[in-house]
């Protein structure tokens, strides 16, 4: 062999153990370990089918504990850096679901007194899970006594202490899984044993029409005026450290203001455009007044929404792929919907606010008002393509198992991101569009202060209606179906929050980063909808490359780094 072959081998080797020898990044665990867990928690809500029950919490509890314990057995050091975000994140969800699972056991106990059928209704359903022998008659005697123990419930009540909503929607749904309960029994056994035909067929018809009556009454304590209760700054404080805000609730406000600061001083401007000087309020009571006409509204919102799709792919802003270009769509939302959203919703598809010819014609001219072009133009995007529909598109077809950390900071913060985004951009050209624009920013600040404020027991469900309508410029309907959506629906405390200070959050990472000269526009986007719905100082954390350790908690200050 020659010299140079000699050398040549010895290149080659010495190359090919550099290659083995080069350490391994670790591959990823937690990805399947958080699938085994999500299945088992689908599995189990089938099989324990009464969601507010002893048998559920023991039974949730021991599962969330066991995964626990599994994920604190890893090596977190050990971990893959995508690996240890979501060890934060799961260890953090796990023991919330646990802090969530006591407290609805306590208010299951607190309320126990007004259901005293039903452990022995449930426990029908739980015995023919597997198949057991039916005591038909047993059967027959508990459902007979439904409308005695009702009664009696009835005559508790009565002389009760007022219950906390919780407390009545408590009774409420496990009425009301009970009844499924008895009507997945009925299917079971009707037509299939003679025994339960012959016995408790009737008693459990006459069963069910009682339970539905005591839950329709039950659900009548609830006045149409009373809202969630305050939940005070403590109970504040704990869930904006759960959702990794560091600031504290007056802190948010002071924040809210200031950016309620600078919407004003860019309304007046855009009001001057107009031709209504520092009369912004003026300004914006004219564009109400261009709207479509009924019929109409489907047309402009189709428009609105390729109009942002060209102007994003023109500036190659974020990826769009074709088929999410094809598979959004639009529907109406009903009357009443439209008490708890009056302008527009949105995720796979686009659910349109518009009057029907059947609403009061004040509510008709208010809703025809609040749905104006400028308004809308400054949404559609929102709910559409970048915002919700786009976002729901990559999330589940990118880390999809990362939906159990899912944040309204990072849903509505995306969202609401683009409306600031686009309007640095330009993608607001007239002084009509931008007058829109500001309206729902100014709203946007204006749901912190609201919510805040009500939740510390300082502002009444009536004095954030009169604060939208005076200070933003809301119509009545609209402001009063905004309040209703924040205190008398669904949503948590921090859910209107969540817009404004999401997206100050991507805003202020967006300098650091893209300003910062680090990645480019469509580069941070895409990494962002490729993350998941985290909260944004772990998506921070995943692009910066920044250390992390187990009990990781909000250390980001990011008002500090807005532009």
């Amino acid at each position: 062999m020659s010299k140079h072959c000699r050398w040549l081998g010895a290149f080659v080797l010495l190359i090919t153990l550099r290659v083995v020898a080069a350490p391994v990044p670790p591959a990823d665990l937690l990805p399947d370990m958080i699938a085994h867990y999500e299945a088992d928690m689908e599995d189990l809500s089938k099989v324990y089918i009464f969601p507010n029950s002893p048998e559920y919490y023991n039974r949730m509890r021991r599962l969330h504990k066991e995964a626990l314990a599994s994920l604190q057995a890893l090596s977190f050091d050990a971990l893959s850096a995508s690996d240890k975000v979501d060890y934060v994140l799961w260890q953090r969800t796990l023991k919330h679901s646990l802090l969530e699972i006591d407290q609805a056991e306590k208010v299951y106990d607190s309320v126990a007194f007004a259901l005293p059928y039903a452990q022995n209704l449930m426990d029908i359903q739980i015995r023919r899970r597997r198949g057991h022998a039916p005591d038909v008659q047993l059967i027959a005697r508990t459902l007979d006594s439904v409308n005695y123990e009702i009664r009696q419930a009835r005559q508790r009540l009565d002389k009760h202490a007022p219950l906390s909503r919780a407390q009545i929607k408590m009774i409420v749904d496990v009425t009301e899984s009970i009844r499924k309960g008895l009507a997945d029994v009925e299917t079971f056994y009707e037509g299939y044993d003679p025994g339960y035909t012959w016995w408790a067929k009737g008693p459990n018809h006459v069963a069910d029409s009682a339970l539905a009556a005591y839950g329709a009454y039950v659900s009548g304590m609830v006045k149409a005026t009373d809202a969630v209760n305050p939940i005070g700054e403590d109970k504040l404080k704990e869930l904006l450290k759960y959702e990794l805000v560091p600031y504290g609730p007056k802190d948010l406000v002071d924040i809210a203001n200031k950016q309620f600061a600078w919407c004003e001083v860019e309304m007046k401007k855009a009001s001057a455009a107009l031709g209504y000087g520092d009369n912004w309020k003026a300004a914006l009571e004219k564009i109400k007044e261009h709207h479509e006409l009924p019929g109409w509204q489907p047309q402009m919102v189709g428009k609105l929404a390729e109009d942002a799709i060209q102007f994003i792919e023109s500036r190659d802003l974020v990826t769009i792929p074709p088929l999410a270009k094809e598979a959004w769509r639009m529907y109406m939302l009903t009357p009443e919907e439209q008490r708890f959203a009056p302008f527009f919703l949105g995720g796979e598809s686009i659910l349109i606010g518009f009057p029907t010819n059947d609403m009061p014609d004040s509510i008709k001219v208010m809703s025809m008002r609040s749905n104006n072009y400028g308004f809308s133009h400054a949404t559609v995007f929102h709910e559409l393509i970048p915002g919700h529909n786009l976002q729901g598109f990559m999330t589940r077809r990118y880390k999809s198992y990362r939906w159990l950390f899912d944040t309204p900071f990072s849903v509505e913060g995306w969202a609401l991101y683009w409306e600031m985004l686009l309007w640095d951009k330009g993608f607001q050209a007239t002084p009509e569009e931008k007058i829109g624009a500001l309206f729902w920013r100014m709203h946007r600040c204006a749901r912190i202060i609201f919510s805040l404020n009500y939740h510390l027991g300082k502002w009444t469900p009536a004095q954030c209606v009169d604060f939208l309508v005076e200070k933003v410029g809301h119509e009545r309907f609209s402001a009063e179906s905004e309040v209703r959506r924040s205190f008398h629906g669904d949503y948590g405390p921090l859910y209107q929050i969540a817009y404004m200070m999401g997206g100050l959050q991507l805003r202020a990472l967006h300098h650091e980063i893209v300003d910062g000269g680090k990645m480019t526009d469509k580069a941070f986007h895409d990494a962002f909808l490729h993350e998941g719905t985290i909260p944004i100082e772990m998506f921070r954390a995943t692009i910066t490359g920044q250390s992390l350790n187990p009990d990781y908690g909000a250390q980001w200050k990011f008002a500090e780094m807005l532009p």
